[in-house]
Formats: C-alpha cells, sequence, structure tokens
C-alpha cells in the first residue's frame, strides 16, 4: 500500500489541524484530501509555507481559545429542545441527526454552531433527555443537555 505525506491546510477531524504534516493512505489523500483543499502535498518548498501556518495558527488559538470558553459557558446554560416525529412510546421515526442538534442551539439562542464538531451519543432514537458533547475548539469540549420533544 502506498502512502503520502501532505500538510494540512485546515483542521481534519480525527487526522490534524492546520500547518501539521501527516502520512495517509494514497487513495485517501488523491481523492479526499487534495480536490478538497484540505491538504497540500509535502515539499521543501511547502514546509517553508506551514512554518507560516502555524504562526497564524497559533496567533489565532490564543484568541479562538477565549472565545471557545466563552461558547462553552454560554452552551452549558442553554435549554435545547430537539423537536422531532415520534410515535407511540415516545420511539422517533428515523433518528436525531447533528444538523438538528445545531438548528436547535441556534433557536434556543444560542451560537451559530459547526455541525462536524457535535458529537452524538451512539444514536439519539426516543425522546426526553440527551447529553451530547460539542468540541468547541481542539482543547474545549462542552456536554449540552438536549430534550428530544415530540413536534
Amino acid at each position: 500500500m502506498s502512502t503520502m505525506k501532505l500538510i494540512l491546510t485546515q483542521e481534519v477531524t480525527g487526522l490534524g489541524s492546520s500547518g501539521d504534516t501527516v502520512e495517509v493512505k494514497g487513495g485517501y489523500g488523491r481523492n479526499y484530501l487534495l480536490p478538497r483543499g484540505l491538504a497540500i502535498k509535502a515539499t521543501r518548498g511547502a514546509e517553508k509555507q506551514v512554518e507560516s501556518l502555524r504562526r497564524a495558527r497559533a496567533t489565532r488559538e490564543v484568541r479562538s481559545l477565549e472565545e471557545a470558553q466563552a461558547v462553552a459557558g454560554q452552551l452549558s446554560g442553554l435549554k435545547v429542545r430537539v423537536p422531532a416525529r415520534a410515535g407511540d412510546g415516545g420511539r422517533l421515526f428515523g433518528r436525531v441527526t447533528t444538523a438538528d442538534v445545531a438548528a436547535a442551539v441556534t433557536a434556543a439562542g444560542g451560537p451559530e454552531l459547526d455541525r462536524r464538531r457535535i458529537e452524538l451519543p451512539s444514536s439519539i432514537k426516543t425522546t426526553g433527555q440527551h447529553a451530547v458533547t460539542v468540541r468547541v475548539h481542539p482543547e474545549v469540549s462542552s456536554t449540552l443537555a438536549i430534550e428530544v420533544v415530540a413536534g
């Protein structure tokens, strides 16, 4: 199996942050990371570019860490109700998705969240209280209590 060395230009969940040099399988790099602009090939010239990416990330992270802590504080005090179609006994038709949770947080007056940063417990298929984890920042995550209601 061939692997390739790439430099990430954006954060990729489960792989790394902007400026990280990673080794991935050839197909994943060629077919997913490179076409979407999430990474560039690791070359000597790119290594210099990485330094500037890292410096920019370091200054952004200090600001974003403070912002992330503020957002996590907002989330912890939020009462979020997620309406879902349900049958008898509280079983849902389908399941609650991360997009549903993100929309419900915004509707409840919370901050706008990227659905890719929301981690659901296995899958929510019943009404009632559920705990959801939100990764606001690589170092800051918040637990959000949501109530799934028939609606």
